[in-house]
């Protein structure tokens, strides 16, 4: 069986949920036989190879603009497909969602993940806001089978759109690799940094992270510890520009750009403490790594991150700059923490079964 996937920048290491997500997720369902290609956005790769892990790998032009990035690409992606050979095409997120009817049209199956209403996102306009709201529905309407990540997620299309055969699908997080002692202290130089002794926030420089709560909050504890805020924009704004500034008005923040492979990890595996303040989550990986190093973490009350049952100390009131300070000052002086028994529903190759699961039922789907 072949499937076709669109709707994410590509991958692998390329930022983002979704694209973390599909880079973990298709090398496990190529190992149970499944044909898989992705179609990337030819902005985020240069691809030397055609394949990654045995995912088949293309990439098609997109434009570099936020606001026509996601459907023009998703429509060329589309169309691509007629002459593909794909039994089921996976479409991922509300934006690309746009297209899921187009394909249907076309006579394919097709499988749409919704991995968060992305119009609560602060940095889309009333427009672009009621585009996605339309790509949500299209999507969740007349995808042959839809994949939730979260139970907010499927509370949300139930209510909104009466559908009630949602398949539960959670995000995933692998175990930490092993890296070696010298490349450890090779990438921690590098920044000036020490093992444990650091903060750090990893994201897109976008609004609804709230990292310029987080610069607040940090400079009001005063403390002695780096603050490392792993990410950048993709497509540079004035939000992205005024973050950056601010970060260099304080003292003791450090701007490390995009990381990816062995030096993201290292960076965020040897934090003393994880900070995620976002104002709109879907499932976050980003946190489920952190569980995964096993570091402490300060995160914001929003229904998505609640959903991950941590203890009740590890939240603050979302906007709340002085309840963020108060709870990074409690808890960056904690040891490392045990997060097993949370993380077990979170594992890939359970999550690769589940999705396989789907696949072999909407070969069959009469559903219209």
């Amino acid at each position: 069986m072949k499937i076709t996937v669109l709707g994410t920048r590509g991958i692998p290491d390329v930022l983002g949920g979704v694209e973390t997500h599909c880079q973990h997720l298709y090398p496990l369902l190529v190992e149970q036989g499944f044909e898989v290609e992705v179609i990337a956005r030819s902005p985020y790769v240069t691809y030397k190879t055609a394949s990654y892990q045995g995912v088949k790998t293309k990439a098609l032009w997109a434009p570099k603009k936020t606001s026509l990035e996601a459907i023009v690409h998703s429509t060329l992606a589309a169309l691509s497909t007629l002459t593909d050979g794909s039994n089921v095409v996976h479409v991922h997120a509300i934006g690309p969602g746009l297209v899921v009817p187009l394909l249907r049209l076309m006579g394919k199956k097709v499988v749409f993940t919704h991995h968060g209403p992305d119009y609560q996102r602060e940095k889309w306009g009333k427009l672009a806001k009621v585009v996605l709201k339309l790509g949500e529905r299209f999507a969740v309407n007349y995808a042959n089978e839809v994949i939730v990540i979260s139970e907010v997620i499927n509370d949300l299309i139930k209510r909104s759109y009466q559908r009630y055969d949602a398949n539960l699908i959670f995000n995933g997080v692998n175990a930490p690799k092993a890296v070696a002692e010298e490349a450890v202290q090779c990438t921690l130089d590098r920044y000036q940094l020490s093992a444990r002794g650091y903060i750090v926030a990893v994201g897109r420089f976008v609004e609804e992270k709230g990292f310029h709560d987080l610069l607040q909050a940090y400079a009001k504890s005063k403390l002695d510890m780096p603050l490392v805020l792993v990410g950048d924009s993709d497509h540079e704004s004035a939000y992205s520009r005024s973050l950056k500034q601010a970060a260099k008005d304080i003292p003791g923040v450090i701007l490390t750009g995009f990381l990816k492979g062995e030096a993201l990890q290292v960076v965020f595996s040897q934090a003393k403490l994880f900070v995620m303040p976002s104002y709109h989550e879907g499932l976050p990986i980003a946190l489920l790594e952190a569980m995964s190093y096993s570091l402490p973490v300060v995160v914001s009350d929003i229904a998505p991150n609640c959903a991950v049952e941590l203890d009740s100390d590890c939240y603050f009131s979302v906007k709340n700059i002085d309840e963020l300070s108060q709870t990074i000052q409690k808890r960056c002086v904690m040891p490392l923490q045990e997060y097993s028994p949370l993380l077990e529903r979170y594992d890939w190759h359970k999550i690769a079964n589940q999705t396989a699961d789907v696949y072999n039922k909407v070969v069959g789907n009469k559903r219209d």
